[in-house]
């Protein structure tokens, strides 16, 4: 297997060129990182709303609930059709998503440090990271503006970062590919 995958280091490198790409025009363009978020989930509500209904339509749905189905992909259909529609409110919407499960994932984490406070030392930095993860939080209801900003140049670091990786790992492939079969090492560069 790993012998196919040194064969085609090229789409290693691809997705790594890809990504870095990405990551840059995030930071110079950070909506755009928003724009990806936002019209993938809008295409793929809409996608699957669509097999959804043909799933009931065509017989396909397991059991006696079509009906269900029906509905779900009536539902996803216009949560699609919305989400294309209206993008700003979607967005919008995500970002204040993002901000109430970081304040509710912070206040379970400070409740579990002090649950454990008896039994495991070191349960203060999960307090911490609680009392962050809802100052977090906080913030994007505050500030959705910058706090979007944050978030776009985050998927914009993670970007460059897994395309220099793609990139570093698609060229040792490439000297893997060449030796052949029968050599199992990579050495590092």
């Amino acid at each position: 297997m790993e012998f196919s995958l040194a064969r085609n280091w090229w789409l290693l490198v691809l997705r790594g060129v890809i990504a870095v790409a990405f990551g840059i025009l995030v930071f110079f363009w950070p909506t755009l990182a928003w724009i990806v978020v936002v019209a993938s989930f809008g295409a793929y509500a809409l996608v699957d709303g669509c097999f959804a209904i043909a799933a009931a339509m065509t017989g396909h749905a397991p059991g006696r609930q079509w009906w269900a189905l029906l509905i779900e992909g009536i539902f996803g259909i216009l949560a699609g059709v919305f989400t294309l529609l209206w993008p700003g409110l979607t967005e919008l919407a995500l970002l204040y998503w993002i901000a109430f499960w970081a304040m509710a994932t912070g206040i379970f984490e400070i409740i579990a440090a002090f649950r454990l406070r008896q039994s495991v030392a070191g349960e203060m930095l999960l307090a911490l990271s609680g009392v962050l993860s809802v100052l977090f939080g906080i913030a994007l209801v505050i500030l959705p503006g910058p706090g979007a900003l944050a978030i776009a140049w985050l998927i914009g670091a993670y970007a460059l970062v897994f395309g220099v990786l793609m990139l570093v790992l698609g060229f040792r492939l490439r000297a893997f590919a060449h030796r052949g079969p029968g050599v199992t090492a990579v050495p590092m560069p």
